[in-house]
């Protein structure tokens, strides 16, 4: 299964993004009503000048107490994203992410971001393409 597929099925929400000023109280709050687990930092939606988890923020939490909420996302965010494109495959995509050691990666169409996919997206893609593989192998021993 290829990206596009995997954004295809997709609820098509969009990607949230928040402008790299937006203090970590706020994302808290987005990510908490949008019941999702990172944002895009970006200055039009696009562009991807970096990742904001709920991870980050708890982990800053951790390290610094409540007195951090009040610091813009660009200071914590991450920076070096890694990012995959509409034609990349499932599994090359799963293995960058666990490699990686994060669960959200921006579709890319050259400088543009065009989706966001997260390892739930893709671990389900993957097991709905073994369901169909497992499907048409039954179907082959069983001589339907």
């Amino acid at each position: 299964m290829l990206v596009h597929q995997i954004l295809k099925s997709k609820a098509d929400d969009g990607v949230v993004t928040v402008a790299p000023g937006w203090s970590l109280a706020a994302v808290a709050e987005v990510l908490s009503a949008r019941r999702i687990g990172a944002v895009i930092v970006s200055p039009d939606g696009k562009a991807v000048l970096g990742i904001l988890s709920e991870r980050d923020i708890v982990r800053e939490l951790g390290r610094r107490g409540a007195g951090c909420l009040s610091d813009p996302v660009e200071a914590i965010m991450t920076r070096s994203i890694v990012s995959c494109r509409r034609e990349d495959d499932a599994v090359t995509v799963m293995e960058k992410m666990s490699a990686g050691r994060f669960r959200h990666m921006p579709v890319m169409e050259g400088e543009e971001m065009v989706g966001l996919i997260s390892i739930g997206d893709v671990v389900k893609a993957r097991l709905s393409e073994l369901s169909m593989e497992r499907e048409a192998l039954t179907g082959m021993i069983m001589g339907n």
